[in-house]
């Protein structure tokens, strides 16, 4: 899978942003990512499989959504990529 920014490599070893613990672990996830309102509902459900970095300490979570299913989310919902 092809990412626009990054991926869970190389995020071992970094604090939690919200909390500032080091207690993290690295879980597969499965996301269904909808679009906002009614007129959503007329939009594709997108689904990504990313590895989720979880605190285990206050829940905060991150990851990184794969290039294509970017690109549908930013079409989707008339945004461009921001230089």
């Amino acid at each position: 899978m092809n990412y626009i920014s990054h991926s869970l490599e190389g995020w071992s070893g970094v604090s939690c942003n919200t909390c500032g613990s080091d207690n993290q672990a690295s879980f597969n996830g499965e996301v269904a990512i909808h679009f906002p309102g009614l007129e959503g509902l007329d939009k594709p459900i997108v689904w990504v499989f990313p590895q989720i970095l979880v605190c285990v300490k206050c829940g905060a979570s991150q990851f990184a959504i794969p290039i294509d299913e970017l690109s549908v989310l930013r079409s989707q919902s008339g945004l461009s990529e921001v230089a």
